[in-house]
C-alpha cells in the first residue's frame, strides 16, 4: 500500500498492531481521526497514555484496577470464601454482567499452553494456591474456557490443591466446548455459574 505521507504510514503501521486490525481498517481509523477536531485526538492519546502508565493490578486478585485493591475485592458485601478462577479481565466483566455471582475472582493472566510457550510459572497460580492455603477460601470455581488449554490449566491447579481442604467446582457446560466466556450470552453464563458442578465430575464427563 502506497502512502502520500510518512506520518500517515507510521500511524497506520502502529494502529495495525492492534489485534483484529488490518492495514485497511487501520487506515480508515487514522483517516477518521484526521477528520475529527484536534482535541479529540489529544483526549484519545491522553487516555491511552494514562491507562498505560497509571493502571494497577489488584494485589489480591490481579484484576485491572485504578487502586491497589480493586472495587470487587474491597466490597464487604462480596463472599470472600468463594473464588472464581478466570483467564483475564474480560471474563470478570462477562461474569459480572450476569449479576449472578457475588464471590471474588482470581485472574490467572492466561492459560497453560506449551505450543505458545506459556507454562504454569507464567501465570498467577502460586498466589492462588497460597490464597487457598491460608484457609479463607471454602470453594473455588474453575471458569476457564472449555478448550484443551483451559482444561489443562484447570487440571494443573486441581492437582496443586491435593491435600488442601477446599471445594472445587466448574461452571456447567451450558457454555459450548471451545467457546470463550466473553462471547457467551449473559443468561447462559449466569446459569452456568449457578448450576456449577464438582470439578471431579467434570473430569469424569470428559
Amino acid at each position: 500500500m502506497e502512502y502520500s505521507s510518512k506520518l500517515l504510514e507510521n500511524a497506520v503501521n502502529e494502529m495495525s498492531q492492534l489485534p483484529g486490525i488490518g492495514k485497511r481498517t487501520a487506515l480508515r481509523l487514522v483517516l477518521h481521526m484526521l477528520k475529527q477536531p484536534e482535541q479529540r485526538t489529544h483526549h484519545l492519546a491522553d487516555a491511552l497514555l494514562k491507562l498505560r502508565t497509571t493502571i494497577n493490578f489488584c494485589e489480591s486478585c490481579h484484576n485491572i484496577s485504578d487502586t491497589v485493591r480493586c472495587e470487587i475485592c474491597a466490597n464487604p458485601k462480596r463472599d470472600d470464601s468463594l473464588v472464581c478462577v478466570v483467564e483475564d479481565i474480560r471474563d470478570v466483566m462477562a461474569i459480572e454482567n450476569t449479576s449472578q455471582y457475588q464471590g471474588l475472582y482470581h485472574v490467572l493472566g492466561g492459560k497453560i499452553s506449551p505450543m505458545e510457550g506459556v507454562g504454569p510459572q507464567d501465570l498467577n497460580i502460586v498466589s492462588l494456591i497460597n490464597k487457598v492455603k491460608s484457609g479463607s477460601i471454602k470453594e473455588m470455581i474453575f471458569a476457564l474456557s472449555s478448550t484443551m488449554e483451559g482444561d489443562t490449566t484447570n487440571f494443573y491447579i486441581f492437582k496443586q490443591l491435593e491435600g488442601i481442604e477446599v471445594t472445587t467446582s466448574t461452571i456447567a457446560r451450558g457454555i459450548s466446548v471451545g467457546d470463550e466466556l466473553e462471547y457467551a450470552d449473559e443468561v447462559t453464563l449466569g446459569r452456568s455459574i449457578i448450576n456449577r458442578v464438582p470439578f471431579e465430575s467434570s473430569m469424569r464427563a470428559t
